[in-house]
């Protein structure tokens, strides 16, 4: 059974990127699956790129664009690690 509404249109997109990458290998001459470190620097490009779209809107907004918020916003989305807490958060109970 087929999803409806949001969930196929990111399927869609998701396959057409996929086709997009692989005629870029092709085209590079990479056979596929990549190496393993050509495959790496493939992730790691994308999501620093991920991070393109808010450093854009941020811009855009005219909003500054400091280090505490890249190292806020973007690099736990980059590096996997949790979101740091503000400086005047409350201590954490784990």
């Amino acid at each position: 059974m087929l999803l409806r509404g949001e969930p196929m249109k990111s399927w869609i997109l998701s396959l057409l990127v996929g086709l997009l990458a692989g005629g870029i290998y092709a085209l590079l001459g990479t056979r596929s699956p990549a190496p393993p470190v050509i495959a790496l620097l493939g992730l790691f490009g994308m999501l620093v790129g991920e991070q393109l779209v808010p450093i854009t809107r941020r811009l855009l907004a005219r909003q500054p664009l400091t280090m505490a918020w890249f190292r806020h916003e973007c690099v736990p989305k980059i590096s996997g690690t949790p979101q740091p807490e503000p400086p005047d958060a409350p201590p954490r109970r784990d």
